[in-house]
């Protein structure tokens, strides 16, 4: 079966309300490949600003929620809360959340469990460092990562259809380094085929899973004629106008 292709930005803690607004109207009004999903993930502040403003045909996503209830989480954002605001995405596991603010594996996956019972998709991010890549760990972290989400939600095609993976390997985020087109696909079907023993094969095929780490419009064609990279998770780039290019890599 085809898997639509996709494109998320992910703005991280970037933006005001006038560069918000201008990248928006950006988005909005520039012909976009209508065979592509687009979601953009503004922080927190900005996102009932950027869903008054987006088009409808594209989606707005957290960079974060609990796996809690509403209730006394200061700082927290809920499932219900995103909801309530016509959030309909959220971004879970991105590095930075994992090596700065120390989420571990299984707070990750009960996160993801928490967010698609409650009605939520999400964007979810494994990869792996420099030093785990150079001792050819990368596929054994990147399962890792993915067992303990199987290990909550099983092999529920309902649940795993709300679910698109992006491989964002650490050494490349923000690096100016990007994983060769090779080495991408070579993650992406590594991925695909733990998915099709371990979880079942029909999930692995139609799950989508997208590459992140230093897309730019000058990378994003190559690595998107790879039959195992089904889209793009883009930082920096996504606050750019040639994200728009990025959105159309696939055309």
């Amino acid at each position: 079966m085809a898997r639509k292709f996709f494109v998320g930005g992910n703005f991280k803690m970037n933006g005001s309300v006038k560069m918000i607004k201008d990248i928006v109207h950006n988005i909005s009004t520039s012909k976009k490949d209508p065979n592509t999903e687009v979601v953009i993930a503004p922080p927190a502040l900005y996102l009932l600003l950027a869903r008054e403003h987006l088009s409808p045909e594209i989606e707005v996503a957290a960079q974060n929620v609990f796996d809690r209830p509403n209730g006394a989480f200061t700082g927290e954002i809920s499932v219900e809360q995103l909801k309530d605001s016509n959030i309909t995405w959220t971004i879970l596991g991105h590095s930075e959340r994992r090596t700065v603010l120390r989420e571990s594996d299984d707070f990750i996956a009960t996160k993801t469990k928490f967010a698609v019972q409650g009605g939520l998709s999400v964007i979810l991010c494994v990869g792996e460092s420099l030093e785990e890549r150079e001792k050819g760990e990368t596929v054994a972290v990147v399962t890792r990562q993915l067992g303990r989400v199987a290990a909550e939600i099983g092999n529920s095609p309902e649940m795993w259809a709300k679910i698109v993976i992006a491989y964002e390997p650490i050494w490349a985020i923000g690096t100016g380094k990007v994983a060769t087109t090779e080495q991408a696909q070579e993650a992406h079907a590594a991925i695909r085929a733990w998915m099709n023993k371990e979880i079942f094969p029909q999930i692995a095929e139609s799950t989508r899973i997208i590459y992140g780490g230093s897309v730019s419009e000058k990378n994003c064609r190559e690595l998107s004629k790879q039959p195992d990279v089904d889209g793009f998770l883009v930082g920096g780039a996504s606050l750019k106008p040639a994200f728009v290019d990025i959105i159309n890599s696939n055309v």
